[in-house]
């Protein structure tokens, strides 16, 4: 294993540790770092198909939104590193690497899932047909869409946040959704400037997100008030 790849992994690592404890503090009692309101408006509405309406007046659907794009997101990993061509596709090196990232993206579909409670969505159905998961240059295409759309999507929902407790956590999931795609971008472009290639990230509006994503959820999800 190259000495940039272990770097690498062991950041991503450390990353993952930082968010595992961040879902304890978030979920523990006590410590409500994330927690959806036990009371008040529930603006998501599942309507016929599971079609899914986020309502961004509440902070309660940001998050919503947020918990939809990670399980996308943890799916799509687990179907990576659960793959039969998983070990002959991918590198020794580089197979630990989205190993941690499958755990960190189960790890903040579950830290979402179990601070929402029941005002959580209900689950989603991946649609990933048109991935080739036995193919190095389908995966890590898909991983490089997948992870600069969750950076863009944070980006651009933090300014419906209202609280500051939730636009914390939201900023430092986003932060390891950056290095997720930075650690994608070396993997398809080594050594290059695509881990980073520009100064400032760009925020997508919901729409822009969820038309980027509908291809890969059987559900439709709009949101209103955004």
């Amino acid at each position: 294993m190259s000495a940039v790849v272990a770097d690498r992994r062991e950041f991503l690592r450390r990353a993952g540790l930082a968010g595992a404890a961040l879902a304890l503090v978030g979920c523990g009692a006590g410590a409500p770092e994330l927690l959806a309101p036990s009371s008040g408006p529930r603006g998501a509405v599942v309507g016929a198909g599971g079609a899914i309406t986020l309502d961004f007046s509440q902070d309660i659907d940001v998050l919503n939104y947020a918990y939809a794009l990670e399980q996308l997101e943890a799916a799509f990993y687990i179907g990576v590193v659960t793959n039969g061509a998983f070990a002959s596709v991918f590198t020794a090196a580089e197979r630990r690497v989205l190993t941690d990232i499958r755990d960190h993206e189960v790890a903040h579909r579950d830290f979402f899932a179990a601070a929402l409670g029941s005002a959580r969505i209900p689950d989603l159905t991946p649609k990933f047909g048109a991935i080739d998961f036995a193919d190095r240059t389908s995966v890590l295409q898909t991983a490089r869409t997948f992870e600069d759309l969750g950076v863009s999507a944070y980006n651009g929902a933090a300014r419906f946040i209202a609280s500051e407790a939730y636009l914390g956590v939201a900023g430092k999931i986003v932060s390891v959704e950056a290095r997720h795609a930075s650690a994608i971008r070396d993997m398809l472009s080594p050594r290059s400037a695509a881990f980073a290639p520009d100064a400032f990230d760009a925020g997508s509006t919901p729409q822009d997100v969820l038309t980027a994503a509908g291809p890969f959820i059987t559900e439709s999800i709009t949101v209103v008030n955004a």
